[in-house]
C-alpha cells in the first residue's frame, strides 16, 4: 500500500524521466582506455603549450633575464610602458603593419585571380598549370629564400639582368635598398600562393552550375557572373585565407631574417616585429621584455581576427542546408 501511495504522489515528470543506467564494466574499461590513449596529447599540451603560455604571461610583469645573476623581480607594468616608448619596437611594428597593408591584399587577389584563370573552361594545359603554380608552396622555405636572394641580387641577379635587357639603366638594388626591400619580400611571398590558390579553386569548382546557367539565360557577362555568383559563393574560403594571412604576417620572420642575416638592415627597414622579439628574448636573453612583445603581438592578431569574424556577416555568404 505504501508503494502505491508513493507512486500516486510522484509527479508526471518524475514518472516520465528514465532512470539513470549504471555504467557497465565494459563501458568503464572503454572510458579508461580512451583517457589512456588521450593522455600523451594532454600531457604534451600541458607541458609544451598551456604551461609555457601561462609562464610567459607571468614573465611580462618581471625583469627576468637569463644571463643575469640577480633574482627575478616583479616590476608590474614597466615592460608594457617600455614597449610603447621603445623607438625600435615602434619602428618594427611600423614595418610589420606597412608590409601587411601591401601583402594581405595581394595575398588574396593573386591566388583568387589564378584560381579563376585555372577554373576557366577553355584554358589549355590545366593539368600542367595547376601543379606548376602549387609546386613553389612545397619547396623548403630556406632553400627558396636562398634562390630568391640570388635572383634579387643587385649586381648579378637575373631579375636585374632582365630589367637591363628591357632598357632599365639602373634597376633597384632590391635587398640593399630600404625603399625596395619590402617589395622584394612581396615577390618572395607571391611565389608561394599555391595553397591559397588551390583552396579557392576547389571551392570554385563546387559552385552549383545551375547558378551560372540561370545567369546565362539572363544575359550576364563573365564579369557579372564572377562578381555576383563566384565571389559570394567562395567568400567563406576568402575569409579563411584572410585570417591565415593576418596571423601569418604577425609571425613573419624567416624570409627577412635569412635575407638580411638577422640584422633587419638597411636602416631597420626590414626589422619586423617578430625579428625584434627574437633579438630581445633569445639574443639579449631578456625574457621579461621579450614575453611582453610576444603577448602584444598576440593581442594584435587576436583583435584583427575578431574584427574579421565580426564583420564577416556583412560580406560572407553561407549557404543554408534547407
Amino acid at each position: 500500500m505504501a508503494t502505491s501511495n508513493q507512486s500516486l504522489s510522484a509527479s508526471p515528470v518524475e514518472l516520465s524521466m528514465p532512470k539513470p543506467k549504471k555504467s557497465s564494466g565494459l563501458e568503464r574499461q572503454q572510458r579508461l582506455w580512451g583517457w589512456i590513449f588521450l593522455s600523451p596529447w594532454i600531457i604534451g599540451f600541458l607541458l609544451f603549450t598551456a604551461i609555457p603560455i601561462v609562464v610567459s604571461l607571468v614573465f611580462t610583469f618581471t625583469d627576468f633575464t637569463l644571463t643575469s645573476d640577480e633574482p627575478m623581480r616583479f616590476v608590474g607594468l614597466a615592460n608594457w610602458q617600455r614597449l610603447f616608448t621603445d623607438p625600435i619596437a615602434l619602428t618594427a611594428l611600423g614595418v610589420t603593419l606597412r608590409f601587411a597593408l601591401i601583402a594581405v591584399p595581394f595575398g588574396i587577389l593573386i591566388p583568387l585571380g589564378l584560381a579563376a584563370l585555372l577554373n576557366a573552361k577553355n584554358l589549355w594545359g590545366k593539368a600542367l598549370w595547376r601543379p606548376l603554380f602549387y609546386m613553389p608552396y612545397v619547396v623548403p622555405a630556406i632553400s627558396s629564400i636562398f634562390v630568391w636572394q640570388s635572383f634579387l641580387n643587385g649586381d648579378t641577379g637575373w631579375l636585374n639582368r632582365i630589367l637591363r635587357g628591357l632598357g632599365v639603366v639602373e634597376p633597384p638594388n632590391w635587398v640593399q635598398d630600404a625603399n625596395w626591400i619590402l617589395p622584394a619580400f612581396m615577390l618572395v611571398g607571391v611565389w608561394g600562393v599555391g595553397n591559397a590558390m588551390l583552396t579557392m579553386l576547389a571551392t570554385m569548382q563546387g559552385v552549383p552550375t545551375e547558378l551560372y546557367e540561370a545567369a546565362d539565360v539572363d544575359g550576364a557577362n563573365p564579369l557579372v557572373k564572377f562578381l555576383r555568383i563566384t565571389l559570394p559563393m567562395i567568400s567563406p574560403v576568402i575569409l579563411y585565407n584572410l585570417v591565415l594571412s593576418v596571423i601569418g604576417l604577425m609571425q613573419y620572420f624567416t624570409v627577412p631574417y635569412v635575407m638580411t642575416r638577422g640584422t633587419g638592415n638597411p636602416g631597420n627597414s626590414a626589422l619586423f616585429f617578430n625579428m625584434y622579439l627574437y633579438k630581445t628574448a633569445f639574443q639579449n636573453a631578456n625574457m621579461g621584455y621579450g614575453a611582453t612583445q610576444a603577448w602584444f603581438l598576440f593581442l594584435i592578431a587576436l583583435v584583427l581576427t575578431v574584427a574579421l569574424f565580426g564583420t564577416s556577416n556583412r560580406w560572407v555568404y553561407y549557404a543554408s542546408g534547407d
